[in-house]
C-alpha cells in the first residue's frame, strides 16, 4: 500500500491495528486512577485536590511536553517516537506504584509526558500513512483511546483489584505493562514513512496564530468536562451518601466513550469542522453535568450518560482538525499547541475545582468552575475556519 505521496504505508488492516492499538493508551493508565482513588487517598493519606490531581496531573503534562514531543517527531520521526512513547508509557504508569506519595506523584508526571508524546505523533502518521482517509483515521485512534478510558475506568474496581488480590499498586502494575504491546507491533509491522515533500519540518506551534488558541480553549471544555467529571465523580457522590453507585456512575460516565466513537465513524466527516453540532454537543454536556450535581439519586445518576457521550463526541470531533488544517510535522506542531493549551485547562480548571470544594467543604462545589468555564467557551465554537480543499 502507498500513501497520497507514493511513500510505502502498512495495509489497510495494519494500519487500523496500530493505530488503535497506540490509541488504548492516550488514556488507559490516566482513567485508572479515579476508581482506585478513594483507596489510594486512604493509604497516602491525600486530600480532595490531591486525589484529583491522580487523574489531571498527567493531564498538565501534556501541555508542558507536547512541545517536545513534536520537536522529536520532527528529528526521529513520528513512528519512531511513537514507540519510545509507548515503552515509556508502560515504565512510569508502573513506577506510580513503587513507592509513597512522592513517587507517585513522580511518576504520575512522568507518565503524562510519555503520553505527550503519544498524542501528536498519531495524527502525523495518518497523514504519512493515510492522508485520503484522516477523518476514519481519526476515528480509529479515537476510538481506542476512548476503549482505554472505558476499560481503565469501569474494570479496574470489578476485575483487576480483585486479581491484583486487593493491592492498588499491583493493579497498576496489570494495567500498565500491555502497554509494551503495540510498542512491539510497529516495531515488527510498520517501518518510518519517508519525509512527506510537503512537510515543511516545523515543530513548534505558531503561537500568533489566534486558530491554535482557540483550538485549544474548546478542547480544554471537553476534557474538563470530562476529567473533572471523573476526578471528583467519587467526593460528590460520597457526600450525598451515594457511594454505592461509583461504579455505575462511572460505567454511565465513561461507558458512553465507546458509544461516542462508534457514533463518530459514521458522523465525522459530516460534523467535523462544522460549528453546530459542535455547540449543541458543549450545551447538552454543561446541561447534564449540572442536573447530576443538583438532583440525587439515580434520576442525578442519569445524567451522567449525555454528560460522557457529548464530551466523547466533543473530543473527537477536536482531535480531527489538525490533519485536516496542516500536513506532516506541521500537523504534531498545531496538534501540540492544541492540545498544550487544552491540557493546561483540563489541569487548572478541575485543580480550581478541588480548591473550592476543600474551602467550602461541599464536595458538589467542585464541579462548579468546570461549568462556570465551559459556558464562556461555548461562543468560540461558532464560525470555525473553513477547512482546506
Amino acid at each position: 500500500m502507498t500513501s497520497g505521496h507514493g511513500q510505502a504505508a502498512p495495509s489497510t488492516p495494519v494500519i487500523i491495528l496500530l493505530l488503535w492499538g497506540a490509541g488504548l493508551y492516550l488514556r488507559l493508565t490516566v482513567m485508572v486512577a479515579p476508581p482506585l482513588a478513594p483507596v489510594i487517598a486512604e493509604d497516602l493519606g491525600l486530600g480532595e485536590a490531591l486525589t484529583g490531581s491522580l487523574t489531571t496531573l498527567p493531564i498538565l503534562m501534556l501541555a508542558v511536553a507536547g512541545i517536545g514531543a513534536s520537536f522529536l517527531i520532527s528529528r526521529i520521526g513520528a513512528r519512531n517516537t511513537l514507540i519510545i512513547a509507548l515503552c515509556l508509557v508502560a515504565l512510569t504508569s508502573a513506577m506510580r506504584g513503587a513507592g509513597e506519595t512522592v513517587t507517585l506523584f513522580i511518576a504520575t508526571a512522568a507518565m503524562g509526558f510519555a503520553i505527550a508524546a503519544i498524542q501528536p505523533a498519531l495524527p502525523t502518521l495518518i497523514t504519512q500513512w493515510w492522508p485520503t482517509r484522516i477523518a476514519l483515521g481519526t476515528a480509529v485512534y479515537m476510538n481506542g483511546m476512548l476503549v482505554g478510558e472505558v476499560l481503565g475506568s469501569t474494570l479496574t474496581i470489578p476485575l483487576m483489584l480483585p486479581l491484583a488480590d486487593g493491592n492498588w499498586r499491583l493493579a497498576i502494575l496489570l494495567w500498565s505493562m500491555p502497554a509494551l504491546l503495540p510498542a512491539l507491533a510497529l516495531l515488527l509491522f510498520s517501518r518510518s514513512p519517508a519525509r512527506d515533500r510537503d512537510d515543511s519540518g516545523r515543530w513548534m506551534p505558531e503561537w500568533r496564530k489566534p486558530l491554535v488558541w482557540r483550538l485549544g480553549a474548546l478542547l480544554g471544555a471537553s476534557g474538563a468536562l470530562f476529567f473533572g467529571s471523573n476526578a471528583y465523580l467519587g467526593s460528590v457522590l460520597g457526600a450525598r451518601g451515594e457511594s454505592d453507585l461509583l461504579a455505575l456512575g462511572l460505567i454511565l460516565l465513561n461507558g458512553t466513550q465507546l458509544l461516542a466513537s462508534l457514533l463518530m465513524f459514521r458522523l465525522a466527516r459530516f460534523w467535523t469542522g462544522r460549528s453546530a453540532p459542535l455547540i449543541l454537543l458543549m450545551l447538552l454536556g454543561i446541561t447534564s453535568l449540572t442536573l447530576f450535581v443538583l438532583v440525587p439519586g439515580y434520576p442525578g445518576l442519569a445524567m451522567l450518560f449525555p454528560a460522557g457521550l457529548a464530551a466523547g463526541m466533543m473530543l473527537i470531533l477536536m482531535a480531527g482538525l489538525p490533519p485536516l488544517y496542516a500536513r506532516g510535522t506541521e500537523t504534531a506542531a498545531l496538534a501540540a499547541g492544541m492540545f498544550g493549551i487544552g491540557a493546561i485547562i483540563n489541569f487548572a480548571v478541575p485543580l480550581g475545582g478541588g480548591l473550592v470544594a476543600d474551602i467550602t467543604g461541599a464536595p458538589g462545589a467542585a464541579i462548579v468552575p468546570i461549568l462556570v468555564y465551559s459556558a464562556l467557551v461555548v461562543p468560540l465554537a461558532r464560525g470555525l475556519p473553513p477547512l482546506p480543499r
